[in-house]
């Protein structure tokens, strides 16, 4: 994972947002979003959610294409469920969109 996704989780976390990623996400891609795991933020952007214990991980994606999922951003909400940082977290994401979106055109 990048070094910014998730960075403040523990090892062990890391291991189940990835197996969790690996087993749902890229398996059902933007259709997460139809499940449990995932929720639409608009502005292509979407959610995918994983709840495992303590863990309440949030991973925000965008769907490019049929077969690509661009991780943007992510944080375990459960350490802090403020509204503030949730917003934060994906006025990140959307800003990572935007950058990505830049480079492709040029």
């Amino acid at each position: 994972m990048r070094e910014w996704l998730l960075r403040d989780l523990s090892p062990e976390s890391r291991r189940t947002v990835g197996a969790a990623l690996w087993g749902i996400l890229q398996q059902q891609g933007i259709a997460v979003c139809g499940t449990e795991f995932g929720r639409q933020l608009g502005e292509g952007l979407f959610e995918f959610r994983l709840r495992e214990g303590a863990l309440l991980a949030r991973v925000f994606c965008h769907a490019h294409g049929k077969r690509v999922i661009l991780l943007l951003g992510g944080y375990d909400k459960g350490r802090d469920p403020s509204p503030r940082r949730q917003k934060r977290e994906i006025a990140s994401a959307r800003a990572r969109l935007a950058d990505w979106s830049r480079s492709r055109r040029h």
